[in-house]
């Protein structure tokens, strides 16, 4: 089945599987075609939806491009086709087309309205009511965007309360209490929804609430409006008079909360997120339910505690506190019956009335808290289960829970507040650590203390671990601790007792785990990189994509591992040494197939990537095998430049993986895979230091031409650094190696990267002679696509030189060549040396125009690193026509691109360009 959405992220699922859709301008285009599915949308208004009043100069041109490409996504989504029209486009679905969520929205809703037999209406709604994913069409940020998502957020609304007044019609009002408590706080003026949950209260047995909740928005309309309730409101109240419940005597007050823990430092904006959901209940109000949720260690019972003190005096009638000993190494999670015993017991209930029966005693605590401000503090909690029946069943008090889990049921079925817990910020756990050990110790060595706040990452357990090292040693220098922590790594924050030894603290954790989160667990511990995606981490698994994210979702409810918002899953630097620590507990042969499943997969997609940037790029080795797992979509060139940038970080440490497993020949197809992106994205140091690692590869490969190759690039990766003696080595040994094997090709590409290496010096003649052996054994050998390179190399050190006639007569030449190619890299330098032939001559118009094709080829192949210099001298050019605001942009533009790339010299040339074309006076 394949589905169309817009009531939530933007997507195109087929049979579960999502469609890549591309960037977010491309989802945008999508979004405007399909809310008016199957009607002709003008292109002036698709382009006022996309880009509003900020349209870009190629605005248009860009728009078709964004209509091919969503094409090609779609291509293979039967009965979706995005249609020319005149005037505009329209998006078409046949008969066996996929599923439209909003047209079907609107479909269920109209018929709902329509029903003659009141008991179909709720199923209507409701499966209406399921298609929403989230907010309508979220990812998307424009001013068409915002305004269709309030449009559809009204309608959404609206069903909502037609689907809440058809089920109280059929007497559920029981069930719609707590969706109706949240949503009369969302909507606090609104009589409709305080009616709705009057209603629900009074079907609940709730009437007293019910007229209660009439008085508190009748008391907001006159202070806020002036106004009183509505005709039909008033009706209500009345109606409900007759059933007003009173209440008996109160129980006892207590005040249970233990000690906080201290000092308590940061944690404001988690303090202002729950003060946030408590003032609403000014004066009485919902029950509030906040879950507070993270790893063992982060600091929950901390934040909970020092919380819940602050406030006191908003909970009159008591605080009650409860350990339920979800994670415990020594106890089983406590029952629901025992913690209610407890709290009846501190409520003075006398023994002998305490119920035997448990639901009677649950029964018995919801009537004695009903009516009272009270707070309920659940700490260490193992699941929903043993929540939901130590809830009051009243209005008024407020529930703070804790617990490693994400208590999702609490959030789904009682509207409670989730609040995921972080690690503390580098301010933050500098200020704990001082408060711990006193300024002037953490001053005296604050590079030391700087080292023991960078180990935690933030962690409060483990940085209350470290200060009390520190405390018990008080003649101890922090560098030596320091040392400790580095040397012995996660087993340094190890102790005898079991609250004090953070090992000890997330092996909890573990024990809770089904047995393949347990392995999947390890298994990250030996994943290269920072993060995964979903492929990887199937490909590391060796699960099918589903059972992967099932499986690692329950990692990320236990709080055990993040999953960021692009959809990619990381651990915290201290749960990833556990994770290691657990690894290798593995069979090492377990640990070393992960590991080469998850590097195959880099090398295969990132081989398959790199074809698509550079089609025309001689192949170093065969492509490599497939791997066992599924690789992510990459329709097209844009798709595998967002895929290197997202996984570059992985894709390093991938290589040294291989490197380390002694897997040459994929560590050197990984440095081969990298080049184009290193060096068009302007990744100059890590293609060094990629290309190292490669020529120790390349000395356990027997296949002389890889050593060539490797001396070659190192070389170039050398020159583009300055470092010109160790470039001249490197490419001489890559000549002399092809000269002795008759390797034709190889002395073609090494004879064009000496020409590069000798104008990086400035001695243009050896560059200009050396892209003349290039050229002739291109022409020896026949390929076009080396012989165009070379006559723009020519070209380019006879202008150098002051030829330009003959470089102009080359570079034609050789752009003719690029464009029969199809060489869009080729046509993008060859059009830069044009422009800088034309301008040294004096031509600067003609200059621009050579310049401006140079940069928009430059930037449909994502070539960072070519643009920058491009940009520069297309500044030039136009501060020599006088369009010094136009030079001002262009060398601003540049100006960000070396700062990006680290070319510092290159950033501070520009900048004194800008710096002297600020001291021309206007005219």
């Amino acid at each position: 089945m394949t589905v169309l959405r817009v009531l939530g992220e933007i997507a195109v699922e087929v049979d579960g599987r999502p469609v890549d859709l591309g960037t977010t301008r491309q989802r945008c285009l999508l979004a405007a075609l399909a809310v008016d599915a199957g009607r002709v949308v003008p292109v002036d208004r698709l382009v006022e939806r996309i880009w509003g009043p900020d349209l870009p100069r190629r605005g248009r041109a860009t728009l078709y491009s964004y209509v091919s490409r969503l094409r090609q996504a779609l291509a293979e989504v039967d009965g979706l086709d995005i249609v020319r029209r005149s005037g505009g486009y329209v998006l078409t679905t046949g008969d066996d087309g996929p599923v439209l969520d909003l047209p079907l929205f609107r479909t269920l809703c109209a018929r709902a309205r329509t029903e003659p037999d009141p008991a179909a209406a709720p199923g209507l709604l409701s499966r209406a009511l399921d298609l929403w994913q989230g907010e309508a069409l979220t990812g998307l940020d424009c001013a068409w965007a915002d305004a269709e998502r309030r449009q559809l957020g009204e309608e959404r609304l609206a069903a909502q309360r037609a689907l809440v007044d058809a089920r109280l019609r059929a007497g559920e009002g029981d069930a719609l209490v707590a969706e109706l408590a949240t949503r009369v706080v969302d909507h606090p003026l609104d009589e409709h929804v305080a009616g709705q949950y009057m209603r629900a209260l009074h079907q609940a047995g709730r009437g007293a609430d019910a007229l209660e909740h009439y008085h508190r928005i009748r008391t907001r309309l006159v202070e806020e409006l002036g106004t009183d309730p509505g005709t039909a409101l008033q009706d209500l109240q009345q109606t409900l008079l007759s059933t007003t419940r009173t209440a008996g005597g109160p129980p006892a007050v207590c005040h249970q909360l233990p000690r906080a823990p201290r000092p308590f430092v940061g944690r404001d904006d988690d303090l202002a997120r729950l003060d946030a959901v408590l003032d609403p209940r000014e004066p009485g109000g919902t029950v509030v339910i906040s879950a507070i949720a993270g790893a063992g260690g982060i600091g929950k019972t901390w934040l909970a505690l020092h919380w819940a003190h602050r406030h006191t005096d908003r909970f009159p009638d008591g605080q009650l506190y409860v350990d339920l000993r979800g994670f415990s190494p020594d106890h089983a999670p406590m029952a629901p019956a025992a913690a209610i015993r407890g709290f009846l017991d501190a409520l003075g209930v006398e023994p002998r009335q305490v119920p035997i029966d448990p639901h009677a005693g649950a029964a018995l605590f919801r009537n004695l808290v009903t009516g009272r401000r009270m707070l309920l503090v659940l700490d260490n909690a193992a699941d929903t289960t043993q929540v939901t029946p130590l809830l009051p069943g009243g209005d008024t008090c407020t529930v703070l829970v804790t617990g490693r889990t994400q208590l999702t049921g609490l959030v789904t079925g009682h509207a409670a507040h989730h609040l995921r817990l972080d690690v503390l910020t580098e301010d933050e756990a500098r200020l704990l650590l001082t408060s711990r050990l006193g300024a002037a110790r953490t001053t005296a060595e604050s590079a030391a203390a700087d080292r023991l706040i960078a180990f935690c990452g933030g962690f409060p357990l483990a940085l209350g671990i470290v200060a009390a090292r520190a405390q018990l040693r008080p003649d101890l220098p922090l560098s030596v601790l320091a040392g400790e922590l580095r040397d012995a790594g996660l087993q340094a924050l190890a102790d005898d007792d079991p609250t004090a030894s953070l090992p000890t603290v997330l092996s909890w954790s573990l024990d809770a785990l089904a047995p393949e989160q347990a392995s999947a667990f390890a298994l990250l511990g030996v994943a290269p990189g920072p993060d995964l995606g979903p492929e990887a981490a199937a490909a590391l698994l060796d699960r099918p994509p589903a059972d992967t994210q099932r499986i690692l979702r329950g990692l990320e409810q236990a709080s055990l591992l993040t999953r960021t918002g692009r959809g990619r899953y990381r651990l915290h630097d201290l749960i990833r040494r556990h994770a290691t620590l657990t690894a290798a507990g593995l069979p090492a042969h377990v640990r070393a197939a992960a590991q080469h499943r998850v590097v195959d997969f880099y090398l295969h997609t990132a081989y398959r990537a790199d074809r698509l940037l550079n089609p025309h790029r001689e192949p170093g080795h065969p492509a490599p095998a497939a791997p066992r797992h599924a690789v992510p979509g990459l329709p097209d060139d844009a798709a595998a430049l967002s895929w290197f940038d997202t996984e570059h970080a992985c894709l390093l440490a991938a290589l040294d993986t291989a490197s380390g497993n002694r897997r040459h020949r994929t560590t050197w197809d990984l440095a081969w895979a990298l080049e184009t992106f290193h060096r068009r994205q302007g990744h100059l140091h890590d293609r060094l230091g990629t290309w190292q690692v490669a020529m120790t590869a390349a000395g356990h490969l027997a296949d002389p031409a890889t050593r060539i190759l490797t001396h070659r690039l190192l070389g170039r990766a050398h020159a583009d650094l300055g470092a010109h003696t160790q470039a001249n080595v490197h490419l001489q040994e890559a000549l002399t190696l092809a000269e002795r094997h008759d390797d034709t090709t190889n002395q073609a590409h090494t004879h064009r990267t000496l020409a590069a290496a000798w104008g990086a010096q400035g001695d243009h003649h050896k560059a200009r002679e050396h892209a003349r052996q290039a050229l002739r054994i291109s022409r020896d050998v026949g390929n076009p696509d080396w012989e165009a390179g070379a006559l723009n190399a020519i070209g380019w050190y006879a202008a150098q030189l002051g030829g330009y006639d003959e470089a102009r007569e080359h570079c034609e030449a050789a752009l003719d060549l690029f464009r029969r190619q199809g060489n869009a890299e080729g046509e993008a330098t060859t059009s830069d040396s044009l422009g800088y032939i034309a301008h040294r001559v004096g031509n600067h118009a003609e200059a621009v125009g050579h310049y401006r094709e140079a940069i928009g080829r430059l930037r449909e192949i994502g070539s960072t690193n070519e643009e920058a210099g491009t940009l520069d001298r297309l500044g030039t050019a136009y501060a020599a026509l006088g369009r010094h605001s136009e030079a001002a942009e262009t060398w601003r533009d540049a100006l960000t691109l070396c700062r990006r790339q680290g070319r510092d010299d290159d950033a501070r040339r520009v900048q004194r360009q800008l710096d002297a074309l600020e001291r021309i006076p206007v005219r």
